[in-house]
């Protein structure tokens, strides 16, 4: 499977999802113009992920390398919410069906805004995440 990379924009965010390390990351500004086109391809390669490499994956090698997702956002919309909302239930389902995951939510010194989102979006998928704050 081909990872999946975007450059982040003034308006999108960095898309960098590695299949053969199962990290991905979603990094910056999230304000599309249009959200569903841009995160549309994020959740669609998800779904492919979890068809062609952990169908063919032994879900013991994932205690060792775990799917990693990292947020590390400076802003995003409620548009975009929704949407990375969608990203991490995605990838929770992971964890339901018994692999091991990892979801990194880094947020800057001070932004306690950005700080209670993530905790709000790890109770809403009733998975603690890991808060790493950015000491500029």
């Amino acid at each position: 499977m081909k990872a999946l990379k975007f450059p982040a924009t003034e308006y999108s965010p960095e898309i960098d999802f590695d299949p053969v390390n199962h990290k991905f990351l979603i990094s910056g500004y999230s304000r599309p113009e249009n959200v569903r086109t841009f995160y549309y391809p994020v959740l669609e390669w998800i779904d492919n992920y979890g068809k062609e490499v952990l169908a063919s994956s032994n879900k013991a090698d994932f205690e060792k390398k775990p799917i990693n997702l990292t947020l590390k956002m400076n802003y995003f919309n409620s548009s975009s919410a929704k949407f990375l909302l969608d990203v991490i239930v995605e990838v929770h389902k992971f964890h339901l069906a018994g692999y091991n995951i990892v979801i990194n939510w880094f947020y800057d010194e001070g932004d306690d805004d950005m700080l209670e989102t993530g905790e709000d979006l790890s109770d809403m998928v009733d998975f603690p995440f890991n808060f790493i704050e950015n000491n500029n």
